[in-house]
């Protein structure tokens, strides 16, 4: 597919940009990052403090954002471009509308937001954010968009048609992450327990057995998904994440994740590792290091 050629080159040095950042990032002083899974032989610990939160890659224009303790960088550009206020992005993610973006945290110096600041919207692309509801009560760690709305973890789980007005669910787990798709409702939660899945909009849930314990999952399209175990293990899944296979393994210590695919293409990989930025075209079998291709 044209288009996500030439994105891929585009990324390609987008990488290289980002790994320089992700250095840097990783020698600020740490902040409370999200309770998950924790690495292999201890499932109940929470992970360790993170300063990348969130990363997306889109398909067509080949941008690559990363969410973090800083703010919001464009690591398409050379060098890596601060986009917009500096709020540590706890919870971040895309919706369907171009440029439309979602994300939860706390305000960072000389902001004037509540903290935490609630669920905040960016419509060009993260310049610029307004204020849509909870703030002053909710730090969303766990945030993501499906065709019905927002859904995010708190200490509880919400769902939200319109990210002002929120249902609370009934919930027996904690999800260190939420994966969804904006133009499907099927929702991915990681646990130390394993998955559980929804496919409606986070209404109801289920546990997905037998199934990897994975601690972070993208959506690539409706139906293609990644996940990527505490050590690092990648396993893929074409329906949804119903089922899944094992694939290859990041080497690192990974912080984010995020899944491309295009008509005909091939899955590719994306995640930020306390190493720097690495990507997969073979859908997560082998991985490169930015900058080595």
């Amino acid at each position: 597919m044209p288009n996500l050629s030439r994105a891929r080159v585009r990324t390609t040095a987008a990488l290289a940009a980002g790994t320089g950042l992700i250095l840097a990032l990783s020698a600020c002083s740490p902040t409370t990052g999200a309770a998950g899974p924790a690495p292999s032989g201890n499932a109940t610990s929470p992970m360790p403090d993170a300063h990348i939160h969130g990363l997306s890659v889109s398909s067509t224009t080949g941008q690559v954002l990363l969410a973090t303790h800083d703010g919001l960088f464009d690591v398409t550009k050379h060098p890596a471009a601060k986009i917009g206020p500096t709020n540590d992005l706890m919870g971040f993610t895309g919706a369907p509308d171009h440029g439309v973006l979602y994300a939860s945290g706390h305000p960072g110096e000389g902001s004037d937001l509540a903290n935490p600041i609630g669920l905040i919207r960016s419509t060009d692309s993260g310049k610029t954010w307004e204020k849509l509801s909870r703030q002053g009560e909710s730090d969303f760690h766990a945030l993501t968009a499906t065709k019905s709305g927002i859904i995010g973890f708190d200490g509880a789980l919400r769902t939200s048609p319109d990210g002002k007005t929120w249902n609370t669910v009934t919930a027996n787990f904690v999800p260190a992450a939420l994966a969804g798709n904006p133009t499907s409702d099927t929702i991915l939660a990681t646990t130390p327990q394993g998955i559980r899945r929804s496919t409606d909009g986070g209404k109801t849930w289920a546990t997905v057995n037998p199934g990897p314990v994975i601690q972070f999952a993208a959506f690539a399209s409706p139906a293609d998904a990644v996940g990527i175990e505490p050590d690092g293990t990648v396993h893929t899944s074409g329906d949804a994440g119903a089922t899944w296979t094992r694939k290859g393994k990041i080497p690192g210590t990974v912080q984010a994740v995020a899944a491309v695919k295009g008509p005909g293409a091939t899955l590719s990989v994306w995640a930020a590792t306390a190493g720097g930025l690495i990507f997969s075209y073979d859908g997560g079998v082998t991985f490169t290091p930015a900058g080595t291709s």
